[in-house]
This record gives structure tokens, C-alpha cells and sequence, in this order.
């Protein structure tokens, strides 16, 4: 009848099956009345059975138990079943609901015709089949519910299903789905539970599936992780099963459609504008610089803000292992890492890139995050003509980040005198930028320092910008404030030679 009457479950007939079969139990009775008239003498004898009244009991205890059991647990239901129980049960039965429709949906729409098909008119073709299966199947649901399942159906047609509503909310920074029951957001710096959820394990990979193969990724038993982007540029990565012990992982790092500016991070309080105006001529005047921070910290947002600095007249290459910067200058070359193939070939790796970046004229390089062998050949670009590139590296200071720089070479394989390896970083490497989250979950820079040189076999740094904590709020808010630390620039001279001369107000120790 309709493209759907084949999802269309079987008619209620099997209900009045057993109340067919009881009925031949009523005629058992009858039949021995006319076979004896001499029992009407044994009358008496019924006086006896008239106390067993229970005898006629067990032919229909069957029957009517059942009768009893449902009528009792009906009468009972409206008063155990609370307004959040009856929520729960009416998402799930949505739930369920919203997984036959979209299968249906998925066997009958013409998916290659979807990427031609305006949004107004999928959504309308897809209400309009919705309503014909609901009918069918003598389903009633609310206007609310009705436009929800639209949207839901959408979503999976078109989008990530489930995480869809989620990566519309500005105010979602982190995604986090441990297996297909429990999806924590993060917002403002705190994380939080949020009422998402998938059906089951094979709808939580079929949306991950969906998002890597989109990227030309995979992800199975055989390679059961997997790292990707979005279409709008947000970070996800995924862990399956058999890494996976409770369910399919997922963590997706949005980033804001709107690029947070220097003016934008100052107002929020990562930095001051004295700190601004030192970094800007850091930039300006090409001086390598390395963002340290751990994981969350903001280091990819405080590397898209100081390439804000960057002359549009220059070249620059990025590299990285999931594209995340996003640079507004004119002249950019965007490289990405590409892991295996399924026979383990084809596996092209941020030094690579790194390698082939360096005969393609570039101005400046500037390489998403520095975790291995690449470091060595990112080191020999900053001393070699490369000026003012830029990198990041997990660290929890300036002088750990140093001590990672040289476990990267050594993990490299490079057998090289550690004076040596010191001195490349010390001629290298010119300011490190500390960012941090701190534990009321806001985002602060916390420290720079300048690399001075070598002083024996270590290498001298000098801090001229920190945070300085004073203390905690009743709600838990971190009290401080950021201070220059008295120290003038090493590169007072270079800032000046480049027109870029910054008063000695901007040295000066902040009082609270």
C-alpha cells in the first residue's frame, strides 16, 4: 500500500489466539449433565461440593490468574510509575520509535539525491514520511514530540544523530561519550553529564564510522583508534572495541566559529595587554617561539592568536596531524599526516611534511603540535633561515619543556652530545609561552620566559611575564593577577632595531 507497509508490524491477532483456545473449556461442564439422569439422586453429595467451590477454579486458573496479574499490575502501574519514570519510559519508546523510522528511512530515500535536496525540502519529505508510519503503525504523539522526531531523523539522515544538538551549543566546549549511555559535556572549564544517549553499541559506530570514513580514515578490531576532524574543523578521536573495555570512546574538542582574537583573550583575562604588546613584537620581529601547556590548556587557541601578528605578506606553512589552525593571513599552505592504509602502507608522518615543507619557500613554518622524531628536523628549520616559526609541545613549564625537546631527539634515535643537543635548542628555540588550566577550569598564561643562552652545559632562561596566585574565592574561583617580573627583554635591542620598541612600563612589577 504504502513504500513502508513492509515495516509495518503483524495485526493484533495473536491476542485473541489464547481466548479462542479457552473457550472450549467452558463446554467440559456441560457434557456430563445429559449423559446420567441417576445424579439428580446423588444430590446430596453436591452439598459436599458446593464447599469446593474452588474445584471449578483450577480449569480456568490459567485464565483468569493472568486476568488478575494484569489487572492488578494496571491498577498498580499509575501509582508506582513516577512523572520522571513515565519521561523515561515515553524516550525510550521514542527511542525505539525514532530506530524503525530511520532504518526505514535509510531503505527508501534516495541518499545520492539527498546531497542535491534543499534542508527545507528533506526536512519536509522526511515529516511527511514520519507522519505516514506513524499512522500505520496507529502511533500518537504530541506536536513537541512529533517536531523532535523530525529533527532527530534529520540529524541521523544528515548529521551525527545524537551528538548533533550538542555540537550546535556554543556554550559546549569538550565532548566526551563513554560508551553509548553516557556523554559528559564541558562547559565554562567544568565538566557535566548531560541527558544524550545512543541506542546501543551499533549506533554509537555507525556515527563514528560515518565521521572517519568522511576523512578518508578508518577505524575496526584491527585498528581500534583513530584521530580525525569534523567538517567545521573541531578534533575527534575515537577508541573501539576490543580497546575500548565498556563501550566505544569518543572525545570531539569543538572550536568556537567565531576566532578568539588577542582582544578577545585579553578581555577574558588569559593575559594582560602588556603581555599582549610584548608578544606582538615577539611575532613581529621573528623570534621562534614554542607554546607549552597540557592537555585542554588552550595552546592551539594562543597559537591561532599570535599568528594574528604574523606580516600578511609572508608564506607560511602549517603542519599537523589533525588540521586544526586557523590562520587569517592570505599566504597559507595547510599540511596534514596521514596514517596507514590497511596494509600498513602509505603512512606519510608530520616529519615528512616537515621535510618537504622546508623546499617550498617558506617564511615561516608553524607545526601544530611537536610529540616526536619531527622536533630534530623542527629544530634545524629554526636555525636555519626559518625565523619566527612556531610550535607546541606538552609541558608543565619552560624549563620542562626544554628537558621534552631533548628526550624527543633522544626517542629520534639521534646519538648526539647533550651540550651539543643543548646548544642547537639554546640558538633555536627563543621565548616559551606556559599556558594552563587551572583548577576552576578557566584558562590563564601563566608564564613567559626568554631563552638567554647557554651557561655551561645549561641553558639560561629568564621569566618576564607570570601569574601570581593569591588565593580562593568561597565558590572556588582562583584569586590572582598577572605581573611582570622586573627583568627587561634579552631582545630589547632586536624589538628596537625592528620598530618595535616597547617602553620600560611594560617591565614594571603590577601591585594588587
Amino acid at each position: 500500500m504504502s513504500m513502508f507497509s513492509k515495516y509495518k508490524r503483524p495485526a493484533e491477532s495473536q491476542e485473541q489466539e489464547p481466548e479462542a483456545e479457552a473457550g472450549p473449556v467452558v463446554p467440559s461442564h456441560p457434557q456430563p449433565q445429559p449423559g446420567p439422569p441417576a445424579r439428580p439422586k446423588a444430590a446430596a453429595p453436591r452439598t459436599p461440593r458446593a464447599a469446593p467451590i474452588e474445584a471449578p477454579q483450577p480449569a480456568p486458573r490459567p485464565e483468569s490468574a493472568g486476568k488478575m496479574l494484569r489487572r492488578d499490575s494496571a491498577a498498580r502501574k499509575p501509582a508506582e510509575a513516577s512523572p520522571a519514570d513515565r519521561g523515561k519510559r515515553r524516550r525510550e519508546r521514542l527511542a525505539d520509535i525514532k530506530l524503525d523510522l530511520h532504518r526505514a528511512l535509510l531503505d527508501n530515500l534516495n541518499l545520492a539525491a539527498l546531497e542535491r535536496a534543499s534542508e527545507s525540502d528533506l526536512k519536509a519529505e522526511i515529516a511527511a514520511i514520519t507522519d505516514e508510519t506513524l499512522q500505520e503503525k496507529e502511533i500518537v504523539l504530541n506536536r513537541e514530540e512529533r517536531q523532535a522526531l523530525n529533527q532527530d531523523l534529520y540529524d541521523e539522515v544528515t548529521g551525527l544523530g545524537p551528538l548533533e544538538p550538542l555540537l550546535k551549543d556554543d556554550s559546549v566546549n569538550d565532548i566526551l561519550v563513554n560508551g553509548p549511555h553516557q556523554v559528559f559535556v564541558e562547559r565554562n572549564g567544568r565538566l557535566e553529564i548531560s541527558d544524550i544517549s545512543f541506542k546501543d553499541e551499533r549506533h554509537l559506530l555507525r556515527i563514528i564510522d560515518k565521521i572517519v570514513s568522511a576523512v578518508g580514515r578508518r577505524v575496526d578490531e584491527s585498528n581500534p583508534y583513530v584521530d580525525a576532524r569534523l567538517a567545521d574543523g573541531s578534533r575527534f578521536n575515537a577508541m573501539v572495541s576490543p580497546i575500548a573495555v565498556d563501550g566505544s570512546m569518543v572525545s570531539i574538542r569543538k572550536f568556537k566559529k567565531e576566532k578568539l582574537g588577542i582582544e578577545d583573550l585579553v578581555r577574558y583575562g588569559a593575559f594582560t595587554e602588556a603581555m599582549a604588546t610584548y608578544l606582538e613584537a615577539a611575532v613581529a620581529t621573528r623570534l621562534n617561539i614554542i607554546v607549552s601547556g597540557g592537555t585542554g590548556s588552550g595552546k592551539t587557541t594562543a597559537l591561532n592568536a599570535l599568528s594574528s601578528f604574523i606580516d600578511d605578506s609572508e608564506r607560511i606553512l602549517t603542519i599537523e596531524d589533525t588540521a586544526e589552525l586557523q590562520l587569517q593571513q592570505t599566504h597559507v599552505g595547510r599540511m596534514e599526516s596521514r596514517p596507514a592504509n590497511v596494509e600498513g602502507r602509505g603512512a606519510i608522518s608530520q616529519r615528512d611534511c616537515l621535510r618537504n615543507a622546508l623546499r617550498m619557500r617558506p617564511d615561516r613554518i608553524i607545526v601544530g603540535e611537536t610529540r616526536g622524531e619531527e622536533v630534530i628536523d623542527m629544530l634545524q628549520a629554526m636555525n636555519t633561515g626559518h625565523d619566527g616559526s612556531m610550535t607546541t609541545i606538552h609541558a608543565n613549564s619552560a624549563r620542562d619543556g626544554i628537558s621534552r625537546l631533548e628526550n624527543m631527539v633522544a626517542m629520534a634515535g639521534i646519538d648526539m652530545p647533550t651540550k651539543a643537543l643543548r646548544s642547537q635548542i639554546a640558538s633555536a628555540v627563543h621565548v616559551i609561552v606556559q599556558v594552563s588550566r587551572l583548577q576552576d577550569g578557566s584558562r590563564r598564561m601563566t608564564s613567559i620566559t626568554e631563552i638567554t643562552g647557554m651557561e655551561g652545559d645549561v641553558i639560561s632562561m629568564q621569566e618576564v611575564f607570570r601569574y601570581q596566585r593569591d588565593g580562593l574565592t568561597p565558590d572556588n574561583k582562583i584569586i590572582g593577577h598577572f605581573t611582570a617580573t622586573g627583568v627587561r627583554s634579552h631582545f630589547s635591542e632586536r624589538f628596537r632595531l625592528w620598530g618595535h620598541d616597547l617602553p620600560g612600563s611594560v617591565y614594571e612589577p603590577s601591585e594588587r
